[in-house]
């Protein structure tokens, strides 16, 4: 694929990866753009070393039910809250965005990636671009309309506005690190 896990490079990565997410399957990548292969289309799904296939094929097997059963597991996908709940406390500090801390997609985002940087604050970041369903389901879960969100230890701690707040006030890394 383009990328890892972590960090796609392409829409249809992304798509790929947030379907396996949804069935928590432990698997690992191959980030085409560190080395080349002869390999025709990206990203290519392969299960115990066989070619499974790329993504219309990932789309349409899991549209009808046989992803599931190819990829060898008794388990059904994640139910929202519980994805939810494990990417809010994947790092101390999480902040969902538009894009990533290399590339913030919204102003918002950009600005908010920057103070948290000029306060030397370590944090973990999901692109709520790359899933929709994460992306309306966290606004209703968190009851907060609008991004970025910032969580510190799985507790919401608010938008842009806040923490712009709480460093004008002195408090952001004392509040950051509860």
């Amino acid at each position: 694929m383009k990328g890892n896990k972590v960090e796609q490079k392409c829409k249809f990565s992304k798509q790929v990866v947030a379907i396996l997410e949804m069935y928590d399957v432990d698997y690992s990548t191959f980030d085409i753009l560190q080395d080349y292969s002869n390999w025709k289309t990206y990203p290519q799904l392969y299960v115990s070393g066989e070619l499974l296939g790329g993504v219309d094929i990932i789309k349409e097997m899991d549209d009808d039910g046989s992803l599931l059963e190819a990829l060898g597991t008794a388990t059904s996908p994640k139910p929202l809250k519980d994805r939810l709940k494990e990417t809010i406390n994947h790092a101390p500090v999480m902040v969902f965005m538009k894009g990533n801390t290399e590339q913030p997609r919204c102003g918002f985002s950009g600005k908010l990636v920057n103070l948290l940087n000029e306060h030397s604050i370590e944090f973990g970041t999901f692109d709520i671009l790359s899933d929709e369903e994460v992306r309306q389901g966290l606004k209703e879960y968190s009851n907060w309309p609008t991004y970025p969100q910032v969580y510190s230890h799985g507790k919401l701690i608010g938008g842009l506005d806040i923490m712009k707040e709480l460093a004008d006030e002195g408090s952001l890394v004392d509040e950051l690190a509860r």
